[in-house]
């Protein structure tokens, strides 16, 4: 797009001799006929007159035949003359046509005129004026592409402050209403705003530092004098028929004189210069007004202009639009971080025999939803489900789906199925939810009492056992197909977990990205294990926590391209020694052999002082074990920092709490459990149940 002037004055740096100068200045003479004798040229009223004789093509620099002369360089010469169409130095700049005279912006002086153009007058260190249309233009572009890089409120808000102070005004206030709308929402109450940013030119140094002159104490001048940081706009008051209108206004007009005090609150308009130094504009988003922004200037400063009011209404009009859209993705982000919180575990459980620890890393700040998630589900016989997963895509549908899936692993979980066989019906699961819905997915059982795992894998990354003596080791795992695939059938396989052993379970973006391959990441992973063990010895293994930080530390600045999730299990295993197991025949003398076994057991750990309550309650869940029971029930005593006591039989149905009436001559064993146990349950296995309790060791 080509800028025209429109002022009369002759840009800056133009050179006279320039021929597209001379077009801009003076118009086209008619040609002259050959041999004619040439013009002189007529002067302006109050200009001398030129010498005669003098032709159009002698002022340009060329004799009547067109030969080059040289310019003189002398103050003045008999073949010289003013040009025709030298601009009138004091001649006001002209408004233009399609902006309205406002009231009180008539006609300027001269020296006014001069500093508009020149800058002249101005505050040494201050700001230069926008001379032109096109000053204008290009600041607006500037100031709303400054805005549009912020993608939060605060971002955006600093955004229009910086872009304002100090180019186009001296200071600005920032309302918004408090709490903003959210899309289609209607709020209900008073409409309220509430001051959110004030910026200013700083005072604090004096002109030879470059910064404008603090004006004088009975000019007040400091944003602090505003006392109310909260203003509610009455219905039918001056400051809510000012943010109807829209359009910003100048602070001197009659309805922003009455909304100012309402705004800025008592003694607030005293910061408001006279004259047209304030415009107060509303912050209007796509339905509704959301708040108002007060520019001002200082009093040595030109005022405001008739084509401010339209800069101001791009600046608020993009700053509405941007915080509109903030407030929209704000609550975006809010939802997405609450169903990827609601999808993972809130805390992991502390199973007997193992400690847990977790990370979870979002593939960048801007995405926070993803598919990948980790588990750790209790399973009777004190033994816990390790569960790691990862849903291809980074989007709300792969978070429902990974949602979905994980519910369907705790659900099989619970149901105490081999490894192999919760990852088929998962890919069941899968195939039924769509024909696009693949993941990938570990599951392995850890066993304190016997000191073994079993694993079975859906296309993951295998695990990485540390070892006590700082040996890390990658499992040689199946890798078997994603689940989704279908017709896939799925292995598992028991390996050795000895105590002081670290299971590290992963998702593909801890190992794998644009820089590097899967298995490059793995073997990076294994060695960042193997040295960090070596920090702490081989007697002591890391402490998890700081194992976790470790890992994660490995990955560069161009590492993030997927989510992270991360599940760390440190095997601690429980002894032979504290664990007592035994099998009794489903006969009526059951209940009085589980009382004997139990006392011995722990007279043999040196609780004697627990054996009242836990003969009462193993005869108790012994005798409804025995009453249904065809084959031998088990009985087993588990010493930790608990002592837990679990009994099983082949009967699936699972016993129920329910208060026994007076006349009932059973139905209290469960009541005494659950009064004296610090915590019970029943748990249904392929081969029947277990009913467990454990007590506080004294």
């Amino acid at each position: 797009m080509t800028e025209h002037p429109t002022s009369f004055e002759r840009p800056q740096g133009a050179d006279p001799t320039d021929p597209r100068g001379a077009l801009l200045r003076t118009s086209t003479p008619p040609p002259r006929p050959s041999g004619a004798p040439a013009l002189p040229a007529q002067a302006r009223t109050g200009e001398p007159s030129s010498a005669p004789g003098t032709s159009t093509s002698r002022a340009k620099g060329k004799d009547p035949a067109g030969t080059p002369v040289k310019p003189d360089t002398a103050g003045g010469s008999e073949h010289s003359q003013p040009s025709a169409a030298e601009p009138d130095a004091h001649r006001p700049r002209p408004a233009p046509e399609s902006i309205p005279v406002q009231p009180g912006v008539g006609e300027v002086s001269d020296a006014v005129a001069k500093e508009r153009r020149t800058g002249q007058g101005l505050p040494p260190g201050g700001p230069m004026p926008m001379r032109r249309d096109g000053d204008r233009l290009r600041f607006v572009g500037a100031a709303t592409r400054r805005i549009a890089r912020g993608i939060d409120l605060d971002e955006i808000v600093m955004g229009l402050c910086r872009a304002t102070v100090p180019t186009f005004s001296d200071a600005i206030l920032v309302y918004l209403r408090d709490p903003l709308p959210v899309g289609d929402e209607r709020p209900t109450g008073p409409v309220v705003l509430r001051l959110r940013r004030t910026d200013r030119i700083p005072e604090e140094r004096d002109t030879e530092n470059g910064f404008m002159p603090a004006l004088q104490p009975e000019q007040p001048s400091e944003l602090s004098a505003v006392t109310a940081e909260l203003c509610e706009v009455r219905p039918g008051g001056a400051l809510n028929e000012v943010l109807r209108g829209v359009r910003p206004v100048f602070a001197d007009s009659p309805a922003a004189r009455a909304a100012l005090p309402e705004l800025l609150g008592e003694g607030g308009e005293l910061i408001v210069p006279a004259g047209q130094r304030a415009i107060l504009a509303p912050l209007r988003g796509r339905r509704r007004v959301i708040g108002a922004a007060l520019f001002l200037r200082r009093p040595e400063r030109m005022a405001f202009e008739a084509d401010d009011l339209l800069v101001a209404a791009q600046l608020a009009t993009h700053s509405a639009l941007g915080i509109d859209k903030a407030v929209l993705y704000g609550r975006e982000a809010y939802i997405a971080d609450e169903l990827q919180r609601t999808m993972l575990p809130e805390t992991l459980p502390r199973p007997t025999g193992v400690r847990l620890a977790s990370r979870y890393l979002p593939a960048a700040e801007t995405a926070r939803v993803g598919g990948d998630w980790y588990d750790a589900i209790p399973l009777p016989g004190s033994r816990v489900a390790l569960v790691v997963g990862d849903v291809m895509g980074h989007s709300m549908t792969s978070a429902a789906i990974m949602g979905q899936l994980r519910t369907t692993a705790q659900t099989l979980a619970g149901l105490d199925l081999p490894p192999q066989e919760v990852l088929h019906h998962l890919d069941e699961q899968a195939q039924r939810l769509g024909t696009d819905r693949m993941a990938t997915c570990l599951y392995a059982v850890y066993d304190p009492v016997s000191h073994r795992i079993t694993i079975a894998n859906a296309g993951h990354p295998p695990p990485v056992l540390l070892h006590l003596g700082g040996r890390a080791e990658v499992l040689r795992v199946p890798p078997g197909a994603p689940i989704g695939v279908g017709g896939v059938d799925f292995e598992a396989v028991e390996l050795d977990a000895p105590a002081g052993a670290t299971l590290l379970l992963y998702t593909d973006g801890l190992v794998e990205s644009r820089l590097r391959d899967v298995w490059t990441g793995i073997e990076q992973l294994r060695e960042k294990l193997a040295a960090v063990a070596q920090l702490t010895g081989p007697d002591h293994p890391p402490p998890l926590e700081a194992l976790c930080d470790e890992v994660l530390d490995m990955l560069g600045p161009g590492d993030r391209d997927d989510d992270i999730a991360l599940l760390a299990a440190r095997f601690d295993g429980i002894a032979p020694s504290d664990v007592a197991y035994w099998f009794l025949d489903p006969e009526d003398s059951a209940p009085g052999q589980a009382r004997r076994l139990a006392r011995r057991a722990l007279a043999r750990w040196g609780m004697e002082d627990m054996t009242d309550s836990v003969e009462l309650l193993v005869s108790e869940v012994v005798t409804n074990a025995v009453r249904y029971a065809s084959r031998p029930v088990t009985l087993r005593l588990l010493r930790t920092d608990v002592l837990r006591c679990e009994v099983g039989d082949d009967v699936p149905q699972l016993p129920r709490l329910r208060q026994a009436r007076a006349t009932d001559e059973g139905g209290r064993g469960l009541y005494l459990v659950n009064k004296l146990a610090r915590r019970w349950g029943a748990t249904r296995l392929s081969t029947g149940k277990v009913v467990w309790f454990e007590l506080n060791r004294n």
